[in-house]
């Protein structure tokens, strides 16, 4: 009698794992198809841009304070020689720790990208909650994500759904 309860038992169980329903969205989709996101990407593309023509600007610097130390060195007393290299050393760290501010793990660029697609993510998430509750959901993958699929029926995509309900239009980026 335990061995028969305990056979249903698994078989309920496991007709309960298979009537589970399953989707996938594409967010990188999804984010090309919100204006709101395009215009961060802008915004953070020129800070980016920016800085980097900054660090290049030091960069030709030290270049030209190298090349006229190796010019002028024959003439320098020991000292200046000294003084010339760690001027030299000292401008090399600047930039260093110029990069490390703004493209660090913990530089500017990242916090800007926070600060203007957090909001977004927020949203998207909110509305695959939504999409996965009303049309009952138990799972909804990201294919952008990493996630390998070998194969993946369109008619199971809820990316669309995620854009409209966030009040967006779909586009034609797949």
């Amino acid at each position: 009698m335990k061995r028969i309860a305990f056979i249903v038992l698994l078989l309920l169980s496991i007709g309960n794992i298979y009537a589970q329903k399953f989707a996938y969205i594409d967010t990188e989709y999804i984010l090309q198809n919100i204006p709101d996101y395009k215009e961060a990407q802008k915004q953070l593309d020129g800070f980016s841009s920016q800085w980097q023509k900054e660090i290049e600007a030091k960069q030709k610097k030290i270049e030209k304070m190298y090349q006229d130390y190796q010019a002028e060195e024959i003439l320098l007393t020991e000292q200046m020689k000294n003084k010339r290299r760690e001027d030299i050393l000292e401008k090399e760290q600047e930039v260093i720790e110029f990069k490390k501010e703004k493209f660090g793990i913990d530089g500017e660029l990242f916090k800007k990208r926070k600060e203007l697609v957090k909001p977004i993510q927020e949203k998207i998430y909110k509305a695959v909650q939504e999409t996965a509750n009303v049309s009952k959901y138990a799972i909804i993958f990201d294919k952008a994500s990493g996630l390998s699929m070998v194969y993946s029926n369109p008619k199971y995509d809820k990316s669309d759904d995620v854009l409209r309900r966030m009040g967006f239009k779909p586009g034609s980026e797949k």
